[in-house]
């Protein structure tokens, strides 16, 4: 039977279900998020495109991630 290598014991925030939970959501709401907004502006070149994805994907990206961060520091044990 090999050797346990490591064990953990997390205290406080988890933050690897916080960064999947965070990952996870930007992209199930921020991709209709970014189309419904791409609707609305001329975006005539590839460059263009992937700027406002960036830029609209940020905004999600904070808008989901402190949330989350913020329930998971809630939910702690400690």
């Amino acid at each position: 039977m090999p050797t346990q290598v490591e064990t953990t014991d997390p205290e406080g925030v988890d933050y690897g279900w916080v960064m999947q939970v965070t990952f996870v959501l930007t992209i199930v709401v921020g991709a209709p998020v970014v189309a419904a907004l791409s609707v609305f502006v001329g975006l005539d070149t590839w460059t263009q495109r992937a700027n406002f994805a960036i830029r609209v994907g940020a905004v999600v990206w904070l808008c989901i991630g402190i949330p989350v961060f913020l329930y998971a520091r809630s939910h702690s044990e400690t």
